[in-house]
């Protein structure tokens, strides 16, 4: 099953619930070379899943240091697929090393 680093808003339960229909469990884990900024959010489901105009964004950082925490989720296939559908075009999913070791996706701003 494919693993999916969350730093946002999927590792809210109302988000987990409006997405995959169920509290997902994780652990925790780090994203290396990476820093946070916000990104307003004007999708109307997005908005009533999360409750939040601004959602943080992960981008590459110039601090080779930099990590930003957040839970590595055991997630099928199918439930990557609606991961997609519920990011916004400010995000891309891109699979990464994580702190760890562990292999897994991550959204990170689509423009880096």
């Amino acid at each position: 099953m494919p693993l999916l680093f969350s730093y946002g808003t999927l590792r809210q339960k109302s988000v987990q619930m409006a997405t995959f229909g169920r509290i997902l469990q994780g652990s925790a884990d780090q994203l290396v070379g990476f820093e946070l900024t916000l990104v307003q959010i004007n999708d109307a489901a997005v908005l009533a899943a999360s409750g939040k105009a601004n959602h943080p964004i992960a981008r590459p950082s110039q601090n080779v240091e930099a990590r930003v925490d957040g839970i590595t989720f055991e997630v099928s296939e199918d439930e990557l697929a609606k991961a997609d559908d519920y990011e916004v075009a400010a995000y891309k999913r891109i699979s990464m090393v994580l702190a760890s070791g562990t292999q897994a996706w991550v959204y990170v701003e689509a423009e880096s």
